[in-house]
């Protein structure tokens, strides 16, 4: 389905409607085709994929002075 700007501005709820039954909808201006809706896809998502490994007890407080060993890693 393709659409104008200003009637998916007044229908956007409708069209989320029709893009989560599998329809694709153009969003178009002047005519000419200017976005597509689709469905979100989780594929590739990985939330959580950091826990365990970050925490706030192994987090470095990068506001403190480095010390001389760290300066010294630096070449500073």
């Amino acid at each position: 389905m393709q659409v104008n700007v200003a009637e998916a501005k007044a229908k956007l709820s409708q069209l989320l409607v029709a893009v989560d039954a599998g329809e694709e909808v153009i969003i178009a201006r002047n005519g000419v085709p200017a976005a597509r809706l689709v469905p979100v896809t989780a594929k590739g998502l990985r939330l959580g994929i950091l826990k365990g490994v970050v925490s706030p007890d192994n987090i470095p407080d990068f506001l403190e002075p480095m010390t001389e060993d760290e300066l010294a890693e630096w070449g500073a």
